[in-house]
């Protein structure tokens, strides 16, 4: 069973978003979604102040089983990016939530939480 943190907002894509006391929302991909994919060999993040509007595709993910684009959950700039898993690719396997986290973003939406799903609403969606 996948692990999905209540305190977090999700996307049908398989993102995951904490908003951070700044107000900077920190994105990765869920548990599930690394599951999924096996042991993740290599992760392509956008540049630091490249913008992207919501779903546009911001960097890959690739594993020993497939490669699999990611998905910007809401619009906004890239503030900062996880620059650790160039080295470690695996952090997005041993720890999705944290240290596997991908990039910063500062969101351009008054309304983030809008086409978001909860815990309970993604749990749904990967049942």
């Amino acid at each position: 069973m996948s692990e999905i943190p209540e305190s977090l907002l999700y996307t049908s894509e398989h993102e995951w978003i904490r908003e951070e006391d700044d107000g900077v929302l920190t994105v990765g991909v869920t548990d599930h979604a690394q599951e999924s994919l096996g042991d993740v060999t290599f992760v392509e993040l956008p540049d630091i102040g490249q913008s992207f509007e919501r779903n546009a595709v911001f960097g890959v993910v690739e594993s020993v089983k497939a490669a699999s684009d990611l998905f910007m959950p809401v619009s906004g700039e890239i503030v900062a990016t996880n620059d650790g898993l160039n080295d470690s690719p695996e952090k997005v396997n041993d720890d999705p939530y944290q240290e596997g986290w991908m990039i910063k973003v500062k969101a351009s939406e008054d309304s983030v939480e809008k086409g978001l799903l909860d815990a309970a609403g993604y749990a749904a969606e990967i049942s």
